[in-house]
């Protein structure tokens, strides 16, 4: 017996009003979005982070500044997979932390959006990978880093893009209704 058969019968003939996708029942129809959940909270995180870092209210605020910023790396350095990466943050931190919470904001604006999905996951994908090689490395056991799940979860945006609630697929379908490059003469 189907899932959609348990909860009331098969699911509607057609597709669904202003999708033009047709699901074959609840089962089918929760694998079509099952990216949403995965994008709205990377999107809303990175999002968060980045504009947490140039604002008053947020964790590198004037409480935390350039100054503790330094310190939690210098303190990382000796432990770190890539140490290299923490001189080069702290060669340069005023630099480091703008660039970081621009990536931040950058990551989440399109993995939210779902605009060039690919592209927000792969620096998502990067800042997490460099966190976790520099400050959340020693983290014992390794699944209290908190890092190594955002990597897992961009990493598979990389992979499977946007899904169908994103303007990369609106963006596609209206290129293949109109048979024209997006960005081409």
């Amino acid at each position: 017996m189907s899932v959609s058969d348990q909860i009331g019968g098969p699911a509607a003939p057609g597709p669904l009003p202003g999708t033009g996708v047709r699901f074959g029942g609840l089962r089918q129809g929760a694998a079509h979005f099952a990216l949403l959940p995965l994008r709205l909270f990377l999107g809303v995180t990175f999002l968060y982070a980045g504009v947490d870092t140039f604002t008053s209210w947020g964790p590198f605020s004037d409480a935390m500044s350039h100054q503790s910023m330094e310190v939690m790396l210098e303190f990382s350095r000796s432990t770190a997979a890539a140490p290299w990466l923490v001189d080069l943050a702290l060669d340069h931190p005023g630099l480091f932390l703008n660039g970081v919470a621009a990536a931040e904001i950058t990551a989440g604006l399109l993995v939210l959006a779902g605009l060039l999905t690919r592209l927000g996951a792969a620096v998502g994908a990067l800042l997490s990978l460099s966190f976790w090689l520099t400050v959340t490395w020693t983290s014992e056991p390794y699944y209290f880093g908190q890092d190594l799940p955002y990597l897992a979860g961009f990493v598979t945006l990389l992979l499977a893009g946007g899904g169908p609630l994103s303007l990369d697929r609106r963006l596609a379908t209206r290129r293949h209704r109109t048979g024209r490059l997006l960005f081409g003469p």
